[in-house]
């Protein structure tokens, strides 16, 4: 009975982190769910295994993704220190402000997020000189990436820093906040504001999950709520799920990737908007 639960942890983890990979998040919004509603497991547990499985997502798709050029290192080094920021901000403000308002704001950011997100159906190549005076230009953060279609690789700019930075604070404060991880809205800030191909987007992303997770998995192990019975399944899960999301991610249109986005997107705000009307039906990180 114990190989059976553990060869289905194993294949939650593989499922929930390949579409991760792809997506550029984290799998704890999927894996957490699961553990909690499929498998009875305490919360706090899941989390825990959670934590585990999004660091070994990250640490499985990074590599195929560095190799590939498709991650921005530089631009996620300064977009993870906005982030934490926003988390230990988030930290001193818990208790403060209503969980419930917090909840529908996020519903309605993530709502919002979709919407934009769909409009911006093409992408367009910027051969303009870049700006001298841009942020991304002084901090050397423009690049390109190989383009799988055509073989040819495809520069591009990266667009508002400082609006960028300010969602990144956001993304990090609503994480520490709401007990989830800033995954879901690192994306749509960089869609958005810095106007990155949505390739580029989930590849950083991707890089830059497993930096915030590793933070917080010592005080879940020191708390005891890392099972290595339950997270050793789920970690060995989501490494390989992690490497055929990077590879469908490499393999896939950007505008599939899009659309399957806004879909996760919109599904999400449905979900946020009903814990804000206290039916909580999912929980997790991401």
């Amino acid at each position: 009975m114990e190989s059976m639960t553990s060869f289905w942890l194993f294949a939650a983890a593989f499922g929930a982190s390949a579409v991760g990979g792809v997506l550029g998040m984290a799998s704890g919004i999927f894996i957490v769910p699961m553990l909690t509603l499929l498998f009875g497991i305490d919360l706090h547990v899941a989390i825990g295994a959670s934590i585990v499985s999004v660091i070994a997502c990250s640490c499985g798709s990074a590599a195929p993704l560095l190799k590939r050029r498709l991650t921005n290192i530089r631009l996620a080094i300064v977009l993870e220190m906005a982030t934490t920021l926003g988390a230990l901000t988030g930290v001193f403000l818990i208790g403060i402000i209503s969980t419930s308002f917090l909840y529908g704001l996020f519903a309605f950011i993530l709502a919002l997020s979709a919407m934009q997100m769909r409009a911006r159906r093409r992408e367009v190549v910027d051969t303009r000189e870049p700006n001298v005076r841009n942020w991304a230009t002084v901090l050397r953060l423009h690049s390109s990436y190989p383009d799988h279609a055509t073989g040819r690789d495809v520069p591009y700019q990266v667009g508002n820093m400082p609006a960028g930075l300010i969602l990144m604070y956001g993304a990090g404060l609503l994480s520490a906040l709401l007990g989830i991880g800033s995954g879901v809205l690192k994306i749509p800030a960089m869609d958005t504001a810095l106007r990155l191909p949505i390739k580029v987007s989930s590849a950083t992303s991707n890089f830059m999950i497993g930096v915030t997770a590793a933070t917080s998995a010592s005080a879940y192990f020191v708390r005891g709520d890392i099972d290595i019975g339950i997270a050793g399944p789920i970690a060995l899960g989501s490494v390989t799920g992690a490497l055929v999301g990077a590879r469908l991610l490499m393999g896939m249109p950007a505008d599939k990737i899009r659309t399957f986005f806004v879909l996760i997107l919109a599904l999400l705000s449905v979900q946020m908007l009903l814990s804000a009307l206290g039916v909580q039906f999912l929980e997790g990180t991401a």
